[in-house]
């Protein structure tokens, strides 16, 4: 692993988070999967060798849950699943080296291998645990077996994880008031053996580890609390049959009877046994896996922002004791909302894959879409309307219109490329959107590195505009000759730049240009070289949404939804609803209009957020705000996350009068509702710097 700037001459790989085999893929979980392939594309535009592998989950108690539920085999699941993840993925141009599952004789047997490592270097131990279990079906309660309350906040919790409250990870036995989640039988706590992995010897390595760390700040901070601060041993077995078997250290003891690997020992070690298929698909001399796991590559992690732990404390731990090399960066990506609201698989609330598909809709539309709506590790919302806008004014009235008027005026009045060179201000232009490109992968900002495209689009229309070539055919034919070279120069740098986020469009019209050879082989040089002195009439690269094929989908989506509510069973479980809260009644007072528009509100994002020594509840926040960034004073350290902060768009009073809190000057205050300080944000995708009205 190095640090070197991208390309380097060390062979990479990228992987994203495993999907796990429990249910249809929506366009909620195609981001990460998307975000890594456009990372791979463009280190690979860069210059560098790169691999890109995944799998399917398919081991853990969900998986063993749906199975029992359905009376089938886990097994038969699971695979069900793995075979329509990898019909799903290419239809959405992702493109993996290779996609394995955690099940198969590689990964079960390079797992094995590793824990025998840990095992053999002294960081295995056994001790007793309380296992939950249900005493009516005599049998154990695996973790997510397990419902409960969290010990920490209160919130209903699962045995393994606070998955309604504070998204801590809960050890066997933590989880208070059990009961069995499929049986809902109250259950009790036994005494079980349990092997346990050294994680506390290690805090020293994982201090230094996630300070070297690259990739997005969220992956960098959300973890130090766990790694600063009372760092505990990690149980790495479950009372299950389903999973990979704990080895067999010993064959004359009994007490890896009926254990098997807990799912995140064995999920994220299918990064490596997917790498090692590839080189033996490919061989070696092509490209070797020892080369980013053992030698001096480089390690990509793109992840979901809920899995960060487990790739920045439990997984660089054990590939370190393993020797093993550690990641290079891990690029954690935000949450996906639908229209203002969560994704909600129960109530059918989501725009499923092949929802999208059968709809007819070009695959780039939505890499697009999900690569450049947000930064990476910002939350972003999708909506139908917000889609329809982003295709119909970037890609059709910007991308779209660029290309078609510049090759269709080429090929009627030059059928082809003008025989001329391109004029240093366009070179210039391109050669700026390379080093943007360069930089912002460097920076892991594939929306930056996109947007470079889009930007020499936007350059083009304006410099076509400017030169009215039209006029300049009678004029000046040898003027109107240098801009249309320009233009078809222009042209060809899209589509190099634009390859990562929209391949099969970037492949088409790299067709029209009648370019020898594949735009996927393109490198950041060839955005430069002449293109084909002759080509054919071009098409369009992008087709319109209509308004009225919008409507239809949203009427279709709320259907869904109200059939879903209409017939589910309403459940009293005593969880506190909008009727509920005790609101404070209006304010009898008015203000004026005048009053009212003498508020500066505006559209910002947080960029970084840090607490305040000495001070429970403050925050100290930098706000973009467009026009500037402000340094700003917020009541929030005890009601969110402070790693979690930045990134979240929100509003701000840019015209209050600064003041000075526990030494730390506030330039502004940000607008939150009730005592849970909720967030003000924008529903839409308003600029930052936008006044509110």
């Amino acid at each position: 692993m190095s640090h070197e700037t991208f390309p380097t001459n060390r062979p990479a790989v990228v992987t994203c988070g495993l999907p796990y085999a429990t249910g249809d893929l929506h366009i909620g979980h195609l981001r990460g999967y998307v975000g890594a392939d456009v990372f791979t594309r463009a280190l690979r535009t860069l210059g560098q060798q790169t691999a890109y592998v995944c799998g399917t989950d398919m081991h853990g108690t969900p998986v063993a849950v749906q199975a029992l539920q359905q009376g089938v085999e886990p097994e038969e699941l699971a695979l069900g699943r793995h075979e329509q993840y990898e019909e799903t993925f290419p239809r959405f141009n992702i493109e993996f080296d290779n996609y394995g599952h955690t099940h198969d004789e590689t990964n079960t047997e390079l797992t094995k291998e590793i824990v025998q490592t840990l095992e053999d270097e002294g960081y295995i131990y056994e001790d007793e645990v309380l296992v939950a279990w249900d005493p009516e079906e005599e049998q154990p309660l695996p973790d997510r077996f397990v419902r409960g309350t969290c010990p920490y906040c209160g919130a209903e919790a699962r045995g393994d994880e606070c998955d309604e409250g504070c998204q801590r990870h809960l050890e066997p036995g933590e989880i208070e008031d059990p009961y069995s989640a499929f049986t809902g039988n109250p259950a009790e706590y036994r005494e079980r053996t349990h092997k346990f992995f050294r994680l506390s010897d290690l805090q020293s390595y994982l201090q230094s580890f996630i300070d070297r760390l690259e990739g997005t700040s969220n992956a960098r901070n959300q973890p130090r609390e766990w790694i600063e601060g009372e760092l505990l041993d990690w149980c790495i077995t479950r009372d299950m049959e389903w999973g990979i078997d704990y080895p067999d250290t010993d064959p004359d003891a009994n007490s890896e009877e009926d254990l098997v690997l807990y799912v995140w020992v064995d999920a994220p070690i299918e990064y490596i046994a997917s790498t090692k298929q590839y080189t033996e698909r490919v061989g070696s001399d092509v490209y070797d896996w020892k080369d980013p796991w053992k030698q001096d590559g480089e390690i990509i992690h793109i992840i979901g922002r809920d899995i960060i732990q487990h790739h920045t404390v439990f997984w660089p731990a054990m590939l370190h004791v393993a020797e093993y090399n550690e990641p290079r960066a891990i690029v954690a990506h935000g949450f996906m909302s639908l229209d203002g609201d969560a994704f909600s698989t129960s109530r059918n609330r989501a725009i499923w894959a092949h929802e999208y598909l059968d709809e007819g809709f070009d695959p780039d539309l939505l890499r697009y879409y999900l690569t450049t709506v947000g930064g990476i590790q910002d939350d972003i919302d999708f909506a139908w309307e917000r889609f329809q806008q982003r295709v119909n004014g970037e890609l059709v009235g910007n991308v779209g219109n660029f290309v078609y008027r510049s090759l269709l005026f080429a090929y009627r009045n030059y059928e082809g490329t003008p025989d001329v060179s391109v004029s240093d201000e366009v070179r210039e232009q391109i050669e700026d959107a390379i080093e943007t490109f360069r930089t912002s992968i460097n920076e892991y900002s594939i929306r930056n590195a996109t947007q470079a495209a889009v930007d020499v689009a936007s350059f083009g229309n304006e410099y076509i505009q400017r030169n009215e070539p039209w006029k300049l055919t009678d004029e000046d034919p040898e003027r109107a000759a240098q801009v249309i070279r320009d233009c078809v120069q222009l042209v060809k740098a899209i589509a190099v730049l634009i390859e990562p986020t929209a391949p099969a469009t970037a492949a088409r019209l790299y067709s029209q240009l009648n370019e020898d050879g594949s735009v996927h082989n393109t490198t950041l040089d060839d955005a430069l070289e002449a293109p084909a002195a002759r080509f054919d009439e071009p098409t369009e690269l992008f087709e319109k949404i209509e308004d009225d094929r919008i409507e239809a989908l949203n009427e279709r989506l709320d259907e869904r939804i109200e059939h879903e509510e209409m017939t589910e069973t309403p459940t009293d479980d005593g969880s506190e609803t909008d009727d509920d809260v005790d609101l404070e009644p209006l304010s009898e007072e008015r203000i004026g209009f005048e009053e009212f528009q003498a508020l500066d509100l505006r559209v910002g994002r947080i960029q970084s957020a840090e607490p305040i020594e000495g001070a429970d509840k403050l925050v100290k926040l930098a706000v973009d705000i467009g026009l500037e960034t402000r340094q700003v004073v917020a009541g929030l350290r005890q009601l969110h996350d402070v790693d979690d902060l930045p990134g979240t768009r929100v509003v701000l009073v840019a015209n209050l009068e600064k003041a000075e809190l526990f030494g730390v000057e506030s330039n502004g205050m940000v607008l939150a509702a009730g005592e849970e300080a909720d967030l003000l944000t924008t529903h839409g995708d308003a600029p930052l710097g936008t006044k509110i009205t």
